[in-house]
């Protein structure tokens, strides 16, 4: 019975995906602040030019699967966001409760599509994202159920999408706010961050604690 008791009060477990060309050391700063929210965290890093996105998600099943406590959330930044939503296409972890998907380019990717088509390009943009550019547009599926997928957006355009023609707007400078929009997501919100920004932003910080801990963003809280 004590045994029970101690598992039920055993902290959630926060699984950190980091994006493209970035080590899993970038999620150092939200690392710290769940901690602090009394989360366990976990980094996790994986090779974003070298392998596809099956490989990755397939890794990061593993990661999860040899991961300790009853509860586990995620959170991923851009590429990390498609690697999750990847691994949910899988046959998901029982233990999954809740994941936040930090400027994930969701429906398609501008950016990446303009410069795929530039000579040379293809490579440096990796296997991950050429397999996921080789689905085609909407290639996302809605998140499984019992897992609640939150949004978030960046609407502040400093970043590689000004030296990338016709960026839609809003956007963080990488990823339009439209491209962010994944269907069956339980909740969305739009800040005035850039994309690299949301790695250190105490205002998303407040929000993935937010999401993590009720499954909805503060809505209310002022711009």
């Amino acid at each position: 019975m004590h045994g029970a008791a101690d598992a039920r009060q055993a902290p959630a477990t926060v699984v950190l995906v980091h994006g493209l060309w970035t080590p899993a050391a970038v999620f150092l700063p939200h690392g710290r602040w769940l901690q602090g929210r009394g989360y366990r965290t976990l980094r996790f890093g994986y090779p974003s030019v070298r392998a596809t996105l099956s490989q990755n998600a397939q890794a990061l099943r593993r990661c999860i699967a040899a991961a300790g406590g009853s509860e586990i959330h995620l959170v991923g930044h851009s590429l990390g966001g498609l690697v999750i939503l990847d691994m949910l296409r899988q046959e998901a972890d029982p233990r999954l409760r809740r994941a936040v998907l930090l400027g994930t380019p969701c429906i398609d990717s501008h950016c990446a599509r303009r410069l795929a088509a530039v000579r040379g390009m293809p490579a440096l943009l990796g296997r991950s994202i050429g397999e996921w550019l080789g689905r085609g547009p909407a290639a996302a599926l809605a998140p499984p159920p019992a897992v609640a997928v939150g949004v978030l957006a960046g609407t502040r355009s400093l970043g590689l999408g000004r030296v990338v023609p016709d960026l839609p707007r809003p956007n963080d400078g990488v990823v339009s706010v439209a491209e962010t929009r994944l269907p069956g997501a339980a909740d969305f919100i739009a800040l005035p961050v850039a994309h690299s920004e949301m790695l250190a932003s105490r205002r998303c910080a407040e929000q993935i604690a937010a999401f993590l801990a009720t499954g909805r963003f503060r809505h209310h809280d002022p711009v």
